[in-house]
């Protein structure tokens, strides 16, 4: 039975609509300069609670990427973000920069986004990151929410299909890196292609905070999964989406649904969050309520995801564990993790992430036996959380750079012989990480 969550959704968004008009205008009013009240403590406040109120039961749309230009080689050159490749379900975009023809070529890197609830813009920072460096591409998925139903399904073989299409779009000469979710349908695309002997598949993959394996530490999302089995969230958790929007009827897994599961996750967090964020503006301090704003007008925004995909994901990732089992298919085809033996392995884990445990994502070196030693590399951040592994100050300053060294150590080379290099071993806590470098 279908439960009107989204019907419910619509109703308080629409009831609430004019108690946000009139904390705009009461806003408005305590705020404007002319007004002689506007410095005062009262106005503060009462400025304050409007724009909380108004913050917490907007709907928010779509965000954009926002970045016009990047330094390239100390010059700043200007951004052009193009569609180059368009599917009813995701966009591909390309940050073409204005680069001169006898600049040398850069590593082309196609970074793709989680489809699970955010937007791609929620890798802004990512795409930042490498943008002085690499030639950036990413996955912009649709919300299903405006996708008509005469344009058919989209589900987890999709996915995959998607991704592979795009490597063949993109050439033999592009390194991929899946953040979070996409790690399992990217490594089960290039492990297809490896299989099929397909002259397109990446020199590289880098995979960050991915649920490979969700038996090793698993977390309060992987014990959810198991306990309630898939039965439970086709009840609860898939509903039609209501009139008027373009994709009428059509089954989906909210984005507000998944956004609630989130914040409840952390809900002390994001409540402290918010009264600093009150503190701030009373006591004027602009720049920390902006970082603020910057931050929820992200993690707020959010999409819907087909039903077929989302149950599709679940059960094969965090219910059956399919992957690391061997026993996951593509279209009644065997994902064989064992055919991968070209493409260079480096896989990316934060020490606190508590959405995708320490040693789920490192699990795709023991998958893949047959990747040289000398093309993998593994690295846990310590002192970071889930967002941290692909945003943040010290993904900028210590992830970033590693990653950008296992292409570059990668882009145009030939796949090596084994390799009995040793590993570097660094103790964090009770821990071992191993950090195996790249060929040089």
């Amino acid at each position: 039975m279908q439960l009107p969550y989204y019907m419910w959704y619509e109703a308080v968004h629409t009831l609430l609509g004019p108690a946000r008009a009139l904390a705009g205008s009461t806003r408005g009013f305590y705020d404007n300069p002319l007004n002689p009240l506007s410095n005062s403590s009262l106005a503060r406040s009462v400025t304050a609670a409007c724009e909380l109120f108004e913050r917490t039961t907007r709907r928010y749309g779509k965000p954009d990427f926002g970045l016009p230009t990047t330094l390239v080689d100390g010059e700043r050159v200007d951004v052009i973000e193009r569609i180059v490749w368009r599917k009813p379900f995701c966009n591909l975009i390309h940050f073409d920069r204005s680069l001169g023809e006898l600049r040398p070529r850069q590593p082309k890197l196609l970074i793709v986004a989680p489809m699970s609830g955010h937007y791609a813009t929620l890798l802004r920072g990512t795409v930042e990151a490498f943008l002085p460096s690499h030639e950036v591409f990413i996955t912009d998925w649709v919300d299903a929410r405006i996708v008509p139903t005469s344009e058919g399904t989209f589900d987890l073989d999709d996915y995959i299909d998607y991704v592979i299409e795009m490597l063949h779009l993109l050439g033999p000469d592009v390194h991929v890196m899946a953040v979070c979710q996409p790690s399992v349908p990217v490594i089960a695309a290039i492990a297809r292609m490896e299989a099929e002997d397909d002259a397109h598949a990446p020199r590289s993959m880098t995979l960050m905070g991915g649920p490979i394996d969700t038996r090793v530490s698993p977390t309060q999302v992987n014990q959810l999964a198991q306990k309630r089995g898939i039965d439970w969230f086709k009840r609860h958790c898939i509903v039609k989406v209501p009139f008027p929007n373009p994709g009428f009827m059509r089954s989906v897994y909210p984005g507000f649904l998944q956004l609630a599961g989130f914040m409840a996750m952390n809900i002390d967090r994001h409540l402290e969050a918010h009264g600093e964020m009150f503190k701030h503006l009373i006591e004027g301090d602009g720049d920390s309520a902006e970082k603020h704003r910057d931050f929820y007008d992200e993690y707020l925004a959010v999409m819907d995801l087909t039903a077929e995909f989302y149950l599709q994901t679940v059960d094969t990732v965090f219910v059956k564990h399919s992957l690391p089992k061997g026993e996951m298919m593509h279209r009644d085809l065997p994902v064989d993790l064992a055919a991968i033996r070209r493409v260079a392995l480096m896989t990316v884990e934060g020490e606190k992430d508590d959405i995708s445990g320490v040693g789920q994502t490192e699990a795709a070196h023991r998958l893949c036996p047959n990747i040289p030693e000398a093309m993998r590399v593994h690295w846990c951040q310590p002192k970071v959380g889930h967002y941290g592994v692909f945003n943040g100050s010290r993904f900028r300053k210590e992830i970033a750079p590693r990653i950008a060294q296992f292409i570059a150590a990668n882009d145009g080379r030939k796949p090596a012989a084994n390799s009995n290099r040793s590993a570097t071993v660094a103790r964090l806590g009770e821990r071992q990480l191993v950090s195996r470098p790249a060929a040089e």
